[in-house]
């Protein structure tokens, strides 16, 4: 057993995880975060979390920052990410789970008028997992897209979701493969670089850039799609949850005619509680309106830059922090021009150049930094990468000849 000078000990530099590092560094932040999750679902426990939480936050960054998930295999960096990410978000979560006042309290399911029966574990595990709080008394204003699977039966959604998952795990590892086919010694790999050839001249370079902002968009779309998919699977039929505890996470997101309906229905809402309560709440205080949505954007950034830090350590804030204050500035503008009213085919043509637009700037940053260079699904897929390789080099060439 270490003892707790040890645990609480901050990091000089990263280690490849082992069972040991992975009990003494990343066991100890997630114990401390469901023991916050079933603590806030109980009354007078706030005194307990308030002294719980600094070992927390103090656990939590010692855990991202002390641990090589890729165990220095560059390729494989998106690991360092998603752990950077994890302790992010057991770091925020705890904070707020610490300043509520009020138990949380579990809602009765879309599907269902009855009350639901209070089980403290496994609305424990519930809280702990759901980061749009479905279900929950706190996610008051959350917009769940319409379903699109089958719900007559466990059996029949979970085949559903399966194939879906299945079919844009493909789809990413296809866009992912020319990506990195348009610059395989740059941005292309783990050693990075810009998405902008500085070779085109400038309407060519810029439509480039966009194609390839473009392809990482969907790609994202994709691989969060199927992430959440595959894991619904074993949700429904393992431990039989009921499908309306999985709703879709995407709701057509290239149909945006806002910006503001694009960021707050059609895209994935996951963080949109971290966001609210690190960025929008503190802003909105002192600013008004205009300052809690510039806030949550920003926080946006803030996160967005952390995940380029775990490979990235001298990645600049601002190529996050710009392009996701821009999408706020967007809103605001949407909001005092339009009064959110936007729509039709103008209010399309408006979102989508917005996105693409800052989209470049937020993309180049990822490429710089080496994020567009790690493993992709195809890799070992000879047969279908090759066509894909061949397919963007003909492009390519065909922008450099012109």
């Amino acid at each position: 057993m270490l003892p707790l000078s040890d645990i609480l000990r901050l990091p000089t530099a990263r280690v490849p995880i082992t069972t040991e590092t992975f009990v003494s560094d990343i066991l100890p932040p997630v114990v401390c975060y469901f023991a916050t999750a079933f603590l806030v679902l109980l009354p007078r426990t706030q005194p307990v979390r308030i002294a719980l939480w600094p070992i927390t936050a103090v656990l939590a960054f010692r855990a991202a920052t002390s641990l090589d998930v890729c165990m220095g295999q560059q390729n494989l960096n998106f690991l360092n990410i998603d752990l950077q990410l994890s302790m992010f978000c057991i770091a925020v979560r705890t904070l707020e789970w610490t300043v509520q006042t009020k138990p949380f309290i579990r809602v009765a399911p879309r599907s269902s008028t009855d009350v639901p029966k209070r089980n403290s574990i496994l609305d424990t595990l519930d809280l702990a997992c759901s980061l749009r709080g479905c279900g929950w008394d706190w996610s008051q204003g959350l917009y769940i897209p319409p379903e699109t699977h089958p719900t007559s039966s466990r059996l029949a959604f979970a085949t559903s979701v399966l194939i879906s998952g299945l079919k844009h795990t493909f789809i990413c590892g296809t866009i992912h493969s020319a990506v990195q086919s348009f610059s395989p010694d740059t941005f292309g790999s783990v050693d990075g670089g810009t998405i902008f050839d500085d070779s085109l001249p400038p309407h060519l370079r810029y439509l480039r850039s966009s194609i390839i902002a473009t392809l990482c968009a969907f790609g994202i779309y994709s691989i969060l799609r199927a992430a959440y998919e595959l894991t619904a699977v074993p949700g429904v039929l393992l431990f039989r949850q009921h499908p309306d505890q999985w709703p879709p996470t995407f709701d057509s997101p290239w149909r945006a005619t806002s910006l503001r309906e694009f960021w707050s229905r059609r895209w994935h809402q996951w963080f949109r509680r971290l966001f609210i309560f690190l960025g929008r709440y503190p802003l909105s205080l002192i600013f008004g309106r205009a300052g809690g949505v510039m806030g949550a954007f920003l926080a946006s950034g803030f996160m967005h830059h952390l995940a380029l830090l775990a490979i990235d350590p001298s990645s600049e804030m601002w190529r996050m922090l710009l392009p996701f204050g821009m999408m706020g500035a967007g809103v605001v503008i949407e909001h005092g021009v339009a009064w959110n009213k936007t729509g039709g085919w103008m209010g399309w043509i408006w979102t989508m150049c917005w996105l693409v637009l800052w989209g470049n700037v937020m993309v180049d940053g990822w490429a710089r930094a080496g994020m567009l260079g790690c493993s992709s699904l195809l890799d070992s897929a000879t047969p279908i990468r090759q066509p894909i390789e061949r397919l963007v080099r003909m492009f390519d060439e065909y922008l450099h000849a012109n």
